[in-house]
């Protein structure tokens, strides 16, 4: 299939796939986020310039993230588990409801225009953002995560905002943990355990939510790129380590801030692709 671009431009993308996972296997070991802050932009304009269709083109980003952050976000938990900072109550809580969320979201993927993807983007990283960067201690709604069902609601609502976003739930679960006084580095390693949770059946949806599609890139399976997922995943595994140990080798502050940094510029920069 041609799409417009020669030899050496496909050469040219093939390295900023390569570069975005080496970021992207950082910044998960860092954060305890799926990844998709890095991956959602860089692919988006890989596939911009491989002209796919706009209308399903932040489908396709998202698909293919998510089949990124399967091996990234597993070799990001296995280093943080070995810090012993896995909180694995709260894991064994959320697994199921967060698995349901997400496909929902892959449901809702499927009948969304590619803008309603960005909007969820937009509206979820900049408010996560202001409360990392607010640093305000009095951002606490208890000392203990409760017990009630609440928290298994709150996963379903995890698991269907991560699947549009891909950022394997870590976010919203770092933000949650938090707001009930446990310590940063904690909130980021249990968060990680929540990539593949969220990135096996999301995978699966959006393969399913694009299988009819027709003018889909050579290599894809629905709204999944089997050859950008395979470039980004062989750079990503290698750096998610190293992630990990600088995060247990910061303060919390500033691995707040670095969070806070992190969501703001994905948000803006998707606002401003919606507005201009």
């Amino acid at each position: 299939m041609d799409f417009g671009v020669s030899t050496g431009e496909l050469w040219v993308i093939a390295g900023w796939l390569i570069a975005g996972g080496c970021l992207t296997g950082f910044m998960v070991g860092l954060l305890g986020v799926g990844g998709g802050g890095v991956m959602v932009p860089v692919l988006y304009e890989v596939f911009s310039i491989l002209e796919v269709d706009e209308s399903y083109r932040m489908q396709m980003t998202v698909g293919t993230a998510l089949a990124v952050m399967i091996p990234t976000s597993l070799r990001s938990f296995m280093a943080h588990a070995k810090h012993a900072a896995v909180d694995y109550w709260v894991l064994r809580r959320l697994a199921l409801p967060v698995m349901l969320g997400v496909l929902v979201g892959s449901v809702i993927a499927k009948y969304s225009h590619s803008d309603v993807l960005k909007w969820v983007w937009v509206v979820c990283s900049l408010l996560l953002a202001l409360k990392m960067l607010s640093g305000r201690s009095e951002w606490q709604l208890g000392d203990a995560i409760p017990s009630s069902r609440i928290l298994e609601i709150y996963g379903v609502g995890v698991g269907v905002v991560s699947s549009l976003m891909s950022i394997g739930g870590g976010a919203f679960v770092t933000i949650m943990m938090t707001l009930y006084g446990r310590t940063m580095q904690q909130a980021v390693a249990t968060a990680s355990g929540f990539g593949p949770i969220v990135a096996f059946p999301g995978v699966v949806g959006f393969a399913w939510a694009g299988w009819d599609r027709v003018g889909l890139p050579p290599g894809s399976i629905g709204y999944v790129s089997l050859i950008g997922a395979l470039l980004m995943v062989s750079a990503s595994i290698l750096t998610a380590p190293l992630g990990a140990r600088v995060a247990h080798g910061i303060s919390r502050r500033a691995l707040e801030l670095a969070f806070g940094v992190f969501l703001l510029i994905v948000g803006t920069r998707f606002f401003l692709s919606l507005v201009l």
